[in-house]
């Protein structure tokens, strides 16, 4: 089988993060976000992955390579001169998606969920038509485009409606697809968009039905969702059982779905949670409070710091008595002083902060 990745450009929405490393690399749970995807993929069969980029930065050539050795599968760059949207890279990718006549996956980059590629696949082949789309339902359907089935259909799409006023339904496109090879002939090889041109076009022909997700599911494309979409991430580790999650047990976790790295170093008298990942080699000081954030690799956090909805980057220092809220961000090898207050701070790679950040703003 194959599938489409569909990275796009520079990762401005997860900015300062992506000023140093391009998106798909970007740790999310301890581990790059693609290979999170990679994994899934490989585990039911997929051999052959393209990756729809507007630029190829080296670092993600070395990293890729790595991937393909692991997870035995075959990557391909695609390369679009120009911004293609969301289905022309298909078009571009058809000597590898079109090869033969199996189904093949797209997905968004920024999706982060349980996949469910084997149950997709299977629903996909007993409905026998050209396309599915995987749906989640949300709570406030009104902020989103809204997927209609056909009448007394369960699965069958018969409308999309954009951001409804009134009630149609609570199901929105989650960003996962399985197309049989003959959609790529809907499609041209210019800018456009699968949401608003091709799946209306299959719409009309009866094309396109949808599949359910089950369990969690966030798009992580900008620092506010990417800590949700961890608190997701880890509560489903730990309604499974992993034992990846850090015991309860250990001394330093304070309300559970904490995960760290074994190469991490934590101090005493912490307390850790609920919902934090901690990457390799980073260090926590003494009495250090940390709950809902991200501590990247290489990062320091010093005695009685206290962050709360916080990405440290990577080989930032956090000082001691400082205090981290608001969905703040720290870019790489960022320094916070002793005693800051900082929030809402969106701080750009190598700065150094000696002054409280009061209001919410970016640094540069």
């Amino acid at each position: 089988m194959k599938a489409l990745i569909l990275v796009g450009g520079f990762g401005t929405r997860l900015r300062p993060l992506t000023l140093t490393m391009p998106k798909p690399l970007v740790e999310f749970g301890n581990r790059p976000m693609i290979e999170h995807q990679i994994t899934a993929l490989a585990a039911v069969g997929v051999t052959d992955i393209v990756l729809a980029v507007n630029y190829k930065p080296d670092v993600m050539i070395s990293a890729i390579k790595k991937y393909e050795v692991e997870y035995n599968v075959k990557i391909h760059f695609s390369i679009e001169a120009e911004p293609l949207g969301t289905a022309g890279p298909l078009k571009l990718a058809e000597d590898v998606l079109g090869k033969d006549d199996t189904p093949f996956f797209v997905l968004n980059s920024d999706v982060i969920c349980d996949y469910p590629f084997q149950a997709l696949a299977d629903f996909h082949q007993a409905h026998g038509q050209e396309g599915t789309i995987v749906v989640t339902k949300v709570e406030e359907p009104s902020k989103y485009g809204v997927v209609v089935h056909a009448k007394g259909h369960a699965s069958l799409i018969d409308r999309f409606v954009e951001k409804p006023v009134q009630f149609v339904g609570n199901r929105i496109n989650a960003g996962l697809y399985i197309f049989s090879p003959s959609v790529l002939d809907r499609i041209s090889l210019q800018p456009t968009s699968i949401e608003q041109e091709t799946f209306p076009a299959m719409v009309v022909d009866k094309q396109l039905h949808s599949f359910d997700l089950e369990g969690f599911w966030m798009d992580i494309g900008q620092p506010k969702d990417f800590l949700t979409g961890t608190c997701l991430f880890l509560s489903s580790l730990s309604k499974k059982g992993d034992k990846i999650l850090s015991p309860a047990s250990e001394p330093y976790v304070y309300g559970g779905n904490v995960l760290v790295d074994p190469t991490a170093k934590v101090g005493k008298n912490c307390r850790i949670g609920p919902n934090v990942t901690i990457g390799p080699n980073v260090v926590i000081g003494d009495g250090v409070r940390l709950q809902r954030s991200v501590i990247l690799a290489g990062a320091r956090v010093k005695d009685h710091a206290w962050v709360k909805s916080t990405i440290v980057g990577w080989n930032s220092t956090v000082g001691r008595w400082a205090r981290l809220e608001n969905v703040s961000v720290l870019g790489d090898d960022v320094t916070i002083a002793d005693e800051i207050y900082v929030n809402g701070g969106s701080i750009l790679p190598h700065k150094t902060i000696k002054a409280n950040i009061d209001i919410p703003q970016i640094i540069m």
